[in-house]
């Protein structure tokens, strides 16, 4: 069945194949529709509550290459965060869940899509695409790679090694402990080698209790000393100590070397 379009949706989806349009704003329409503002945000809310057009913000709006068969589109989750931080003019890197099951250490597929940005934090959507964004400093941004996904959107993720170490850094925020351990473990048995890497990234993105985790972790593993001592001269000292596994009680037996209570050990 074809697509019922009135006058002005018909006009609005030819120009913007035309100029092959992936975003448009407000205003651009009165000029190139000679229509008036108010026929505009009409026309654009209409669009987008029948699912032919999705919300960016208020005033931009994603765009489908063609008309959808099916009379609703929605756009990808690359398509939906890449426009979002172009828009922003800032930087990120899909985190947490999302490279979790990427690097196939889940097979939960998350309902959501979860970024490390520079510009924006909180709860997004935009069409279907349900978005978690964290913001972040700039130099806390790095370690990532490009992935180009199947509609043609170049897409940032967190390194396999960086989405590691921010398991162990962000395990509130991702629910990600004790399952990480397993995680780096498994990283370790297929490459040795990765616990250079490790210690690195742990180094320059990780806080106190993220390197006192990871370096009891490395010394279970029979990680060389001199990696270990890096860890290690990167903590003051003191006498606080953490959980292993840090939704548990704090009890167990003490690592005095690293300052963790292992509650818990699989």
């Amino acid at each position: 069945m074809a697509l019922a379009l009135g006058k002005y949706e018909s006009q609005f989806f030819a120009y913007v194949q035309m100029r092959q349009r992936q975003t448009i704003g407000t205003g651009e329409l009165v000029r190139a529709l000679g229509v008036t503002a108010q026929q505009e945000r009409e026309l654009l809310s209409r669009l987008a509550r029948r699912n032919l057009i999705a919300r960016v913000r208020r005033g931009l709006y994603l765009v489908p290459p063609r008309l959808p068969a099916g009379g609703k589109w929605a756009p990808g989750e690359f398509l939906a965060l890449t426009a979002l931080m172009e828009d922003q003019r800032g930087s990120y890197q899909i985190c947490g869940p999302s490279a979790f099951h990427r690097y196939g250490w889940t097979n939960q597929i998350p309902n959501r899509l979860y970024a490390y940005n520079n510009r924006l934090s909180g709860e997004r959507t935009i069409g279907s695409v349900a978005m978690t964004l964290i913001k972040l400093n700039d130099s806390r941004l790095g370690e990532t790679e490009a992935v180009n996904s199947p509609d043609g959107i170049e897409a940032v993720y967190a390194s396999r090694l960086r989405s590691l170490v921010d398991a162990v850094y962000d395990w509130s925020r991702f629910n990600a402990l004790p399952q990480a351990y397993d995680w780096i473990r498994a990283e370790l048995a297929r490459d040795p080698e990765a616990a250079r890497e490790i210690v690195r990234i742990a180094l320059r993105y990780g806080n106190v209790s993220t390197l006192r985790r990871i370096g009891r972790l490395l010394e279970t593993q029979g990680t060389a000393e001199p990696l270990l001592r890096k860890l290690q001269r990167r903590l003051a000292s003191s006498r606080a100590l953490i959980p292993w596994v840090p939704t548990l009680p704090k009890r167990g037996t003490v690592n005095r070397r690293w300052g963790v209570v292992i509650n818990h050990e699989q």
